[in-house]
């Protein structure tokens, strides 16, 4: 079983979708992205799954993370790595609307 996709609805002048991609790259996680500005189809899709506006938007798998602070959020208590793992039973709790 290969562990789940990390994908990142981001745009290229968005300081939260860098630090989100560099605390992945930190963490050798591969990750997807799609530029919601290159592909304006896109951000309907990411409204769609997330019920956010804003970029970045994080899913792992069929998770759905949040936005950058999420991520961070998510890192420090130990589920980034549970979650990129595929370990069932874990819940990402998005903490705030980034």
């Amino acid at each position: 079983m290969s562990p789940p996709q990390v994908l990142l609805y981001t745009t290229s002048w968005c300081p939260h979708c860098a630090r989100a991609r560099r605390l992945l790259e930190e963490r050798g996680i591969p990750f997807a992205q799609i530029d919601v500005e290159a592909r304006p189809q896109a951000r309907a899709e990411m409204i769609e799954r997330s019920g956010r506006r804003t970029v970045p938007q994080i899913f792992i798998g069929d998770t759905h993370v949040g936005g950058c602070d999420d991520l961070y959020a998510l890192d420090a208590s130990g589920g980034l790595e549970r979650l990129v793992a595929g370990e069932a039973g874990h819940a990402a709790a998005p903490t705030s609307r980034s």
